[in-house]
């Protein structure tokens, strides 16, 4: 099992993503999908874990994080385009199947690709971000929820948002991190994302949802749910009804105390979950 470590540069069409490769290259494929404000480089230490345990880790800077893959126009960051990158990359990388993780937005997209393609995903592990189903409905009828998600019409701001986040430093965008993450992977999240066009990239995905989202199917492929007592952005209402949209084996990973960055605060946890969804179904 010769194990291996490499950035990759993956053209699909007219964008180009950089992808991170890590692991045996014999191991099973496993594709880790980042949230926002976050890169592909949130997933390390979780990958070290998985490379550890034979697993092929595939992280991409998704959609707009690539400098390569930033389209111009809200419309390019709809969920059918991310959802294609995805199941794009899988192809480009010769990948019939794999194991999909999600964390926060990365999780949305994750969520969105089991339910369509099912036959592309062994095990779907998804963490912070439930089911869009249940999401939508603690939105709607969860005060709690909404109380939650009110930073999201800032975000939706073209303009405001982008000057609020960055200006002194970034110290707004920085901010959002707490004292939970590494100073010296926010530095990288930050630094990506203060690239020309990248922040706006990246809150695209935001301007971009819409009511549709909900109408997400149920998840027919093995499914750990992860989630952090300590959730600024996610309430319980919607992590707790999360499991009515799998009709699968589910499992329901309370992590108590942890704060929504999870890959980068609890990296052995998460990577114990991924490993024991992904270590239960065939490849």
């Amino acid at each position: 099992m010769l194990s291996t470590s490499e950035h990759a540069h993956i053209t699909l069409g007219d964008l180009t993503f950089d992808v991170t490769t890590s692991g045996p290259a014999d191991g099973a494929p496993v594709v880790l999908l980042h949230g926002f404000p976050e890169s592909a480089a949130s997933w390390e230490p979780v990958s070290a874990r998985l490379n550890e345990s034979g697993l092929r880790t595939y992280a991409p800077n998704q959609r707009g994080y690539s400098p390569g893959a930033r389209p111009d126009g809200v419309d390019s960051y709809r969920i059918d385009h991310l959802v294609a990158d995805v199941i794009g990359l899988l192809d480009a990388l010769d990948l019939d199947t794999a194991h999909l993780v999600g964390h926060d937005w990365g999780a949305a997209v994750a969520w969105v690709v089991a339910a369509r393609h099912p036959d592309r995903i062994n095990s779907l592990t998804t963490v912070s971000v439930p089911h869009p189903g249940a999401f939508g409905w603690a939105l709607r009828e969860d005060a709690d929820q909404k109380e939650r998600s009110s930073y999201i019409r800032l975000l939706r701001m073209e303009g405001k948002a982008e000057r609020v986040l960055l200006d002194d430093n970034a110290h707004s965008l920085r901010a959002m991190f707490g004292d939970v993450v590494p100073p010296a992977l926010v530095d990288r999240h930050v630094a990506l994302l203060s690239e020309p066009g990248a922040l706006t990239a990246a809150l695209n995905w935001y301007r971009a949802m819409t009511s549709d989202f909900e109408q997400t199917p149920a998840v027919t492929v093995p499914t750990t749910y992860v989630w952090s007592t300590g959730d600024q952005a996610l309430g319980r209402a919607g992590a707790e009804r999360c499991g009515e949209f799998v009709d699968a084996p589910y499992e329901f990973v309370v992590l108590d105390g942890a704060t929504h960055w999870i890959p980068e605060q609890r990296p052995d946890a998460l990577a114990d979950a991924i490993l024991m969804r992904a270590g239960t179904v065939p490849n």
